[in-house]
């Protein structure tokens, strides 16, 4: 019961190889260990399993009965252990992802519902955060943003179409204070403003007319880094506020936020899921790969 079970396989790919030499050429070990091997396993047996002459290496009578007791069952192990080598690995473990607080297509919950249905041995971390660092550094698997703040250096996979920023108000608030028809205009209403943390300056509203982008500072008389206290004061009728369309879209689609300036806001490239390198992906970071490109 305390044999050492590797000396069998040494055992028989000396048999089958009737060599030595090619017997550790095959194991990847040395010429010495097979000899060593074969030795240990005949004093264990205490019986010679083969005939060793300076030029051929022949069965014993006992040597052809164990080899002919272990062929089948090598065979069949042998054949498992190539099968489960084409077996891809099994999505399992701690997968950690940052995502922007404006993924809106990421985060709405959907997505992350029917990936964790899917694979049962994948436990997801999502830490929600607007400030930029090393994924790498964090110790994150991989990270979702737009595409114009990634890295040159990472690999991004797309994981929307292309997005826009809007900027909204009630239909009330635009009747008493005024549509604008320029981003100059905003100087005039109470803006709801955005920044990621309380050390950075309010986000500049960004925009755009024939090919020429600018921003503008607006000075907001609300600034905050949670979108949906800026989205619950501007339904209140607080002012007008500035983001992603995605994000304000189930009330701009009932009436309750009106876009304006929509001339001056032209498309730009979306959302993507971006990671260190190609080498480095897990089964599990593939699996949100798949279950992203398929969603």
């Amino acid at each position: 019961m305390g044999m050492d079970l590797n000396l069998l396989t040494i055992f028989f790919a000396v048999a089958q190889a009737g060599n030595f030499r090619a017997a550790a050429d095959r194991l990847g070990v040395t010429r010495s260990a097979v000899s060593q091997g074969i030795r240990r396993l005949e004093h264990s047996l205490g019986k010679p399993l083969f005939n060793r002459t300076t030029r051929s290496v022949r069965l014993t009578e006992e040597g052809e009965r164990l080899l002919s007791a272990l062929s089948d069952p090598m065979t069949e192990i042998e054949a498992v252990l190539d099968a489960t080598r084409d077996v891809p690995a099994l999505p399992r473990g701690l997968l950690r992802v940052t995502a922007t607080s404006i993924a809106e297509r990421f985060l709405s919950g959907p997505l992350i519902a029917t990936f964790i249905e899917q694979h049962p041995h994948i436990m997801l971390d999502v830490t929600v955060t607007d400030e930029t660092f090393d994924i790498v550094a964090g110790g994150f698997d991989a990270g979702i943003r737009l595409g114009e703040v990634i890295d040159q250096d990472m690999i991004a996979m797309p994981l929307t179409g292309e997005q826009r920023q809007v900027a909204v108000a009630t239909p009330d608030y635009l009747a008493r204070c005024g549509v604008p028809q320029h981003p100059r205009d905003l100087a005039a209403h109470r803006c709801i403003g955005w920044r990621p943390s309380p050390e950075m300056t309010p986000y500049r509203w960004e925009f755009e007319r024939e090919g020429r982008a600018f921003a503008v500072a607006v000075d907001p008389r609300l600034t905050t880094n949670d979108m949906l206290l800026m989205i619950r004061v501007a339904l209140a009728g607080g002012g007008m506020t500035f983001g992603m369309e995605e994000t304000f879209l189930p009330w701009i689609e009932r009436g309750q936020l009106v876009t304006v300036l929509d001339d001056w806001l032209p498309p730009f490239a979306g959302f993507y899921l971006y990671y260190p390198s190609r080498h480095t992906v897990t089964p599990k970071l593939r699996a949100l790969m798949e279950h992203v490109r398929h969603y």
